[in-house]
């Protein structure tokens, strides 16, 4: 019992030492925390919100001035596919493909390309030989409201 008083008592000291440490109660220090956030929470609330524009077909991206500033994303890297057709086999299937086999896909003969940027498809297009090397001549071109569209 006397373990339990001493322990009580040192529980004490640590509590007054700190208080007189830091020059208030544990208590002050939790209420003052609750308030930082309190007035966080209401500046949030009363900020203002910037009204969201509708994107139309000749939309671009502004700076206030109106002129328009790409600098920023010029050097972004981005994969960009050229999709023939799509079809799904099984394993089993796909572990006896050799050397000649024929994968059907999904689309006709003469249908166009999808082209796709990070996996967006972006235009449709087809396969041309230029200086003995593929190429994609675009034949449609997705427009940036459809695109929005398709994501939702």
């Amino acid at each position: 019992m006397s373990d339990d008083k001493n322990q009580d008592e040192m529980a004490d000291s640590w509590a007054a030492a700190l208080d007189e440490q830091t020059g208030e109660s544990a208590d002050a220090a939790d209420a003052e925390a609750g308030d930082a956030w309190a007035d966080a929470l209401n500046e949030q609330a009363e900020a203002e919100v910037a009204p969201l524009q509708e994107m139309s077909e000749n939309s671009t991206f502004a700076s206030a001035e109106g002129d328009v500033n790409l600098d920023m994303i010029l050097d972004i890297p981005v994969d960009i596919s050229m999709e023939i057709g799509r079809t799904k086999i099984s394993i089993r299937n796909l572990l006896q493909l050799t050397q000649g086999s024929v994968v059907e896909l999904d689309r006709l003969a003469g249908e166009p390309l999808d082209v796709m940027v990070n996996g967006t498809l972006i235009a449709h297009g087809e396969v041309v030989v230029v200086n003995e090397k593929f190429g994609i001549r675009l034949t449609d071109v997705i427009s940036a409201t459809e695109r929005i569209k398709r994501l939702k």
